[in-house]
């Protein structure tokens, strides 16, 4: 990619590590202590994973956010660096720790805690929107991760849009349960909003997939919903655009396949591919993700994904980052 800016994407979002535990005996029991034989730390968040894997495939990538001055913010901030992400944009502060996520890895599903610490303190001013000047792109996730971001994200959205950027938004699971989300008004501001299937029908009571995106399309743009190995359905007005997944026999871990959807998508978006042909490179990162541990683990080089896509998937893929 080429462009007279500085970044092709610049991502708005929380930041923490992950301590993942794999081959567990058994899922915890109150009282009870349970081994785990497998144990990562690694960078976690889903603005990170995104950030990170979008730039392994190309894309000129920065990243706004908020960390504590501790270890594990150190650790973020270099693991986003070794990505090749910019990290001149984050928030280091004295007042909250880094977050961090637990997450118990057991047989095809998992529990996760997450402490959240800085992610929940960041606000609209702490940014600095100049840095929108610089960009092409803006990408928010983790609406319900971040408090203090929620006031402030249709100015954050708006000033986006008025500097030209197209935007993505992927809200995440809401811990709470309540998906208090005012998508009529943020969705105008947004040209693809990417929940998974269960998010969707939660924000809209909807009961199918279909149905909760076709309603959502009344208020956005592209509205994109997830939907695992069964792929992914992509509706605008009442266009309905459907692409199969790329089923893995092999699983590792599940961890952070949402996000590298996101990033597979926004990818080519922003190139201004056909939304088929954004809906199926992105179920191929999905599906790339599950083949290795934790959430970035698949994603190093734009040469090293397109050789795994051939040797996984059968999938022939050419990425050119245009630098």
């Amino acid at each position: 990619m080429t462009d007279t800016t500085r970044y092709d994407v610049l991502v708005v979002g929380e930041l923490n590590v992950d301590l993942i535990l794999n081959q567990l005996e058994s899922f915890p029991e109150i009282g009870k202590e349970k081994l785990a034989r497998q144990m990562t730390l690694t960078l976690g968040s889903s603005s990170a994973i995104f950030a990170a894997n979008i730039r392994a495939m190309g894309a000129r990538t920065a990243f706004v956010g908020m960390i504590g001055k501790d270890a594990f913010g150190q650790l973020v901030l270099q693991s986003l660096q070794e990505k090749g992400v910019d990290t001149r944009y984050i928030v280091q502060s004295d007042a909250h720790h880094t977050g961090a996520t637990i997450v118990l890895n057991f047989d095809n599903d998992r529990a996760m805690v997450t402490y959240p610490g800085a992610m929940e303190a960041m606000t609209v001013n702490d940014l600095n929107m100049a840095m929108l000047r610089e960009a092409r792109h803006l990408h928010f996730s983790s609406y319900f991760l971040q408090p203090g971001m929620q006031s402030g994200l249709q100015q954050l959205l708006q000033s986006a849009k008025d500097a030209g950027l197209t935007t993505s938004l992927d809200v995440q699971w809401d811990p709470a349960e309540k998906w208090n989300f005012d998508y009529a008004t943020i969705l105008p501001l947004v040209d693809v909003f990417l929940p998974n299937e269960a998010e969707a029908q939660h924000l809209t009571g909807k009961d199918k997939p279909t149905e909760a995106a076709l309603y959502l399309a009344q208020f956005g743009h592209w509205i994109v919903v997830k939907q695992g190995i069964r792929g992914a359905i992509a509706v605008r007005g009442r266009e309905v655009v459907h692409h199969p997944g790329y089923p893995n026999e092999t699983v590792v871990d599940a961890i952070g396949a949402g996000d590298s959807f996101n990033a597979g998508f926004v990818f080519q978006f922003i190139q201004g591919k056909p939304v088929r042909e954004c809906l199926a490179f992105a179920n191929l990162m999905g599906a790339l993700n599950t083949t290795a541990a934790g959430g970035t683990g698949a994603f190093q080089s734009p040469q090293q994904i397109a050789a795994l896509a051939k040797e996984k998937f059968g999938q022939n893929i050419s990425l050119d980052s245009g630098e």
